[in-house]
């Protein structure tokens, strides 16, 4: 069943040109100059019930903006969307109680409060029966280990410890679609590990669509086997995590040991010295070049040990971000994976 349906949505904002000096500002206030900025350029999309999607971009690619226009806070320029059979900028109340968003830079718990209050709060917002609302809390609180917290004002928490509660306040009414904006910005690995960890047993068990953003490959790799990345508003790839690897990454990584020592000026004529400490050696070779590369190194080399591997992930990304086309240059989006 698909969940979230998009078609050619797009929104727009006109922005102030504001001048610098005395006088262009004067003249501002009687004649003011507007650029227009193509936040979303017009994209299509779907995602089925309980899968858990990756949503990629670099900063003003236009993630956030769509995940605001898929929970109503805004309203687009263009195109339709509809997610769980609902129009999200019409604020229905039966839409509401079925999605939630954690957005990981915002606070929706009250600051100088104990986590609990906000909780109870959103108990009467969301009209929950008390004793769901008291079992879902319980669980949730035992499952991230913040329980002994409850009680603690918000502000008196670590930054881990506050995306906990944040995560708790958004799932207490057991929403069906939830839409995380960088939740695990700013946390050390071990919160990070804990987020992930939490988020994938927890869709896994309640088979919830989840649609996440995150600068953090490695949140992307633990959790989600699709992955959308819009560059300039548009959606340049959609498919599997490893095809990104296959269509992005234009080279493989080659690392030898030597067995005795060679010298790292000799080996450039097979590649790109990444990293030369000998008896180790690292090459960037051409992914179609690297059969003939490792078989004229093996010929005219004294070599121990030797493994090819893809490039980091976060350097493939970094480079399809950079050339969105790709090495082929062509814009077409990926296979989705069944």
């Amino acid at each position: 069943m698909t969940v979230i349906e998009i078609d050619g949505l797009a929104k727009s904002y006109r922005v102030y040109q504001k001048k610098e000096g005395i006088w262009p500002s004067i003249k501002g206030l009687f004649h003011r100059e507007y650029r227009t900025v193509e936040a979303v350029r017009g994209i299509d999309l779907r995602v089925d019930r309980g899968e858990f999607v990756a949503f990629l971009g670099p900063n003003g690619a236009g993630k956030t903006t769509t995940l605001k226009l898929l929970s109503g806070v805004i309203t687009p320029t263009s195109g339709t969307a509809r997610v769980l059979g609902h129009v999200p900028w019409q604020r229905e109340n039966a839409y509401r109680r079925r999605f939630a968003l954690v957005m990981g830079q915002k606070n929706q718990l009250w600051w100088d409060l104990p986590a609990n209050e906000s909780f109870r709060l959103h108990q009467q917002i969301y009209r929950i029966e008390r004793r769901q609302f008291e079992r879902t809390r319980d669980e949730l609180t035992s499952m991230l280990g913040v329980r002994e917290l409850l009680s603690q004002p918000v502000r008196e928490l670590s930054l881990g410890e506050r995306m906990k509660m944040e995560l708790i306040a958004a799932l207490l009414h057991s929403p069906e679609v939830l839409f995380l904006d960088e939740p695990t910005i700013g946390l050390d690995v071990v919160a990070q590990y804990n987020v992930q960890n939490f988020l994938r047993h927890y869709q896994q068990t309640r088979q919830i669509t989840i649609l996440l953003t995150s600068h953090y490959m490695k949140d992307v790799a633990a959790l989600c086997r699709r992955v959308v990345v819009i560059s300039l508003g548009r959606i340049i790839y959609d498919g599997s995590l490893s095809g990104i690897i296959d269509r992005f990454g234009g080279h493989k990584v080659i690392s030898l040991q030597m067995s005795n020592g060679q010298p790292p000026d000799v080996m450039a004529r097979y590649g790109q010295v990444l990293a030369a400490e000998p008896p180790r050696i690292k090459l960037r070779v051409e992914r179609s070049m690297v059969p003939q590369v490792l078989s004229a190194i093996l010929a005219h080399c004294a070599v121990e040990d030797v493994s090819v591997e893809d490039p980091p992930l976060e350097q493939v990304i970094a480079e399809m971000f950079t050339h969105p086309n790709g090495p082929g240059g062509h814009a077409d989006e990926g296979e989705r994976p069944a």
